[in-house]
């Protein structure tokens, strides 16, 4: 069973280096079971979603990206779920809504030659902001009389970074200064009923360091202060727990050499050297990691949590860390 049944959008934010883009990406697998269909929007530019799905750049249309988990152990059969992709531009988000709002199609893509609307949305990021959210926002809210368009079971966005989210998701309030009325105005508050309401969760990733955890924690008093829901917090990069810490802390030579042959291994002395430093490096590591998920428990809300592969992040990557995901009821 899913912790989140009622939640159409899942935000997903944190700090730089936690891996938030591949949770993301892992999250709409997980979220695209049977006959579901995710949409999984970014909207920094970096065009992360195309590199590990090893896809060509992604265009400023929804696109099929490719199929979920499909569902275990049930009995059932069924296909899998689908995962479209979004990549949201915020200057082509403009134009469309210059041409949905004052009908400027082509004096809107005139503008844009001139360099006008990357003028706007780099004076204005209050209003940039609204037009990435604003699409986000549109697609979530689908139903069956938009005809044409796919509605989706879940949007999942990778979203900026945790200093950055609030300033992004509280759209009502960056916009007081620039706007008292008038459509983007109306836009911003219409959107902000959604984001406050349980139907979103803003989900952060960490891995286990002093600062990412901190990070985290601050960040979840500000999404509260501004009265977004939080979600659950991802623990990130989770490193085998191969060796007792206890143990390879307190190891001797002595010891270490007489494992070695009875291993039928030469039991040089660089070598018994160089594997007792290491195990004093992991006992060290351990230790601080613990330390760390101590404070992630602390902030009690749902916590889940993703091994470092070895192999790096692919595709097959994914479908991994989606499972589990999944079987922790993220998704």
């Amino acid at each position: 069973m899913s912790d989140w049944p009622r939640v159409r959008l899942h935000v997903v934010t944190g700090k730089g280096g936690t891996g938030k883009s591949t949770v993301a990406a892992a999250l709409a697998l997980a979220l695209a079971t049977e006959g579901k269909r995710v949409l999984l929007c970014e909207v920094e530019g970096r065009q992360g979603i195309a590199r590990m799905f090893d896809v060509d750049p992604l265009p400023y249309a929804e696109q099929r990206l490719t199929t979920g988990l499909p569902l275990k152990g049930d009995g059932r059969p069924g296909r899998p779920g689908v995962v479209h992709a979004l990549h949201i531009d915020p200057e082509a988000a403009l134009l469309e809504y210059l041409a949905m709002y004052y009908r400027l199609g082509r004096a809107g893509r005139a503008l844009d030659r001139f360099g006008v609307i990357e003028f706007a949305t780099t004076i204005a990021p209050g209003v940039r902001d609204v037009l990435l959210t604003g699409k986000v926002y549109e697609a979530v809210q689908r139903n069956s009389r938009n005809k044409g368009a796919v509605e989706y079971d879940a949007v999942v966005l990778d979203a900026p970074p945790t200093g950055r989210i609030v300033q992004f998701l509280n759209v009502s309030n960056e916009l007081a200064g620039l706007a008292k009325v008038g459509p983007i105005k109306s836009q911003a508050d219409t959107m902000m009923t959604l984001f406050r309401s349980p139907r979103t969760a803003v989900h952060l990733v960490t891995v286990l360091e002093e600062m990412p955890v901190q990070e985290t924690a601050d960040g979840i008093a500000e999404v509260r202060d501004v009265d977004l829901p939080v979600g659950g917090v991802v623990v990130n990069l989770v490193r085998p727990q191969e060796l007792d810490p206890e143990r390879a802390g307190r190891a001797d030579a002595e010891e270490v050499a007489a494992d070695l042959s009875a291993a039928g291994l030469d039991a040089d002395p660089a070598l018994v050297g160089t594997l007792l430093e290491e195990g004093r490096e992991h006992a060290e590591r351990r230790a601080l990691e613990q330390s760390q998920r101590a404070l992630v428990e602390e902030l009690d809300v749902p916590t889940y949590e993703l091994p470092r592969l070895p192999q790096g992040v692919d595709l097959g990557a994914l479908y991994e860390l989606a499972e589990r995901l999944r079987e922790q009821g993220m998704a």
